[in-house]
């Protein structure tokens, strides 16, 4: 795992994380004032928001940098380990179920207008 962290913080990863919410957050924005079903787009964007990035930067990478802090072959790394795998997969549950979430939301807006 502490190989996986390194290697996802890329540009193009980051780019396609945060361009994805710079887009929905514009989006939102544009559905607000705009004219149009509102409701599904606004719904779609803050839930992605909150579920992929709010998620991602408050429960995922605090357990990423945690994890990045151990040594896999320290003393207490194996019951650190089962801590952070299960806590960690249950968030990036939320996130994955969030951002499905959200594209539905978003793909029936887009339909609508």
């Amino acid at each position: 795992m502490q190989s996986i962290n390194k290697l996802a913080v890329t540009p193009v990863y980051m780019s396609a994380l945060f361009g994805t919410a710079l887009a929905c957050a514009g989006l939102g924005i544009w559905a607000l004032v705009g004219d149009g079903p509102t409701g599904w787009l606004v719904a779609g964007c803050a839930l992605f928001l909150a579920g992929a990035i709010v998620v991602t930067i408050v429960a995922n990478v605090p357990r990423n940098n945690a994890v990045d802090a151990m040594t896999p072959d320290g003393p207490g790394s194996a019951a650190a380990w089962a801590s952070y795998f299960s806590r960690w997969t249950a968030w990036n549950h939320v996130r994955a179920a969030t951002s499905l979430a959200a594209c539905g939301l978003l793909t029936v807006g887009l339909r609508l207008w």
